[in-house]
């Protein structure tokens, strides 16, 4: 085994051992709160799916998890702000425009803190994996494979485009037209990102761009309404 899928090993493994410890820790707490989100191990073994996957990044034309010609202000400095930028915006719209008024408990999209923290990291780490690690994979080394290096970036273009128009289109709100025109945009755009990303810097990239969306969309926001709301 090559030492770079080993490293991408390892990542993989902690991401899943820490989605483990989440569970544990959601169920000690679950009579606590109404409400509460939980994973289950068959959550574990789905994530299970994406380890063949981690073996042929480069195959694939992505830099492996801790590519050496990557920084880390790459991989995570600039991921980290942008889907920052997302969630700030997010909270903008729908917590201070659409919903001002203080909820009456925890939203499902919110979670008690600090058990959010496992939740929508660990949610983060399954929507990269199954709307990026693996269809991203799949279609560039199978272009890699069966198309000239002339036509092998149309592959890629496929790839990021079809993996940024997933997540908006299954989440869909069911709203008037501009919050559906504004969750449509913002969701492409933000996916858009994570696929440039994943291309130029590896998955850890595409993940960090997500965690930073969470971090204000799910976390931050679900403290704010734990703690100054409820």
């Amino acid at each position: 085994m090559k030492n770079s899928s080993r490293q991408n090993l390892i990542s993989y493994g902690i991401l899943v051992i820490f989605a483990v410890v989440g569970i544990v820790y959601g169920n000690l707490i679950q009579t606590e709160y109404t409400g509460i989100r939980l994973w289950s191990f068959s959550n574990i073994l789905l994530m299970l799916v994406g380890v063949p996957f981690l073996f042929f990044q480069q195959e694939a034309g992505f830099p492996d998890f801790w590519s050496e010609e990557v920084t880390n202000k790459k991989r995570f400095l600039i991921p980290v702000v942008i889907g920052s930028v997302f969630g700030i915006l997010d909270i903008i719209v729908w917590k201070m425009v659409v919903h001002p008024e203080p909820y009456a408990e925890l939203p499902p999209f919110l979670q008690p803190f600090p058990y959010s923290i496992f939740l929508f990291v660990s949610g983060a780490f399954e929507i990269e994996v199954f709307y990026r690690l693996i269809p991203m994979t799949i279609i560039c080394y199978l272009g890699g494979k069966i198309a000239s290096s002339k036509f092998a970036s149309y592959f890629l273009y496929a790839a990021v485009v079809l993996t940024s128009v997933r997540e908006p289109l299954e989440q869909m709100p069911n709203e008037n037209f501009s919050l559906i025109a504004y969750s449509l945009i913002t969701g492409f755009m933000m996916n858009l990102m994570q696929g440039i990303y994943y291309y130029r810097a590896g998955f850890l990239a595409s993940l960090s761009l997500r965690l930073g969306h969470y971090l204000f969309w799910h976390i931050l926001l679900g403290i704010y309404v734990q703690y100054h709301e409820l």
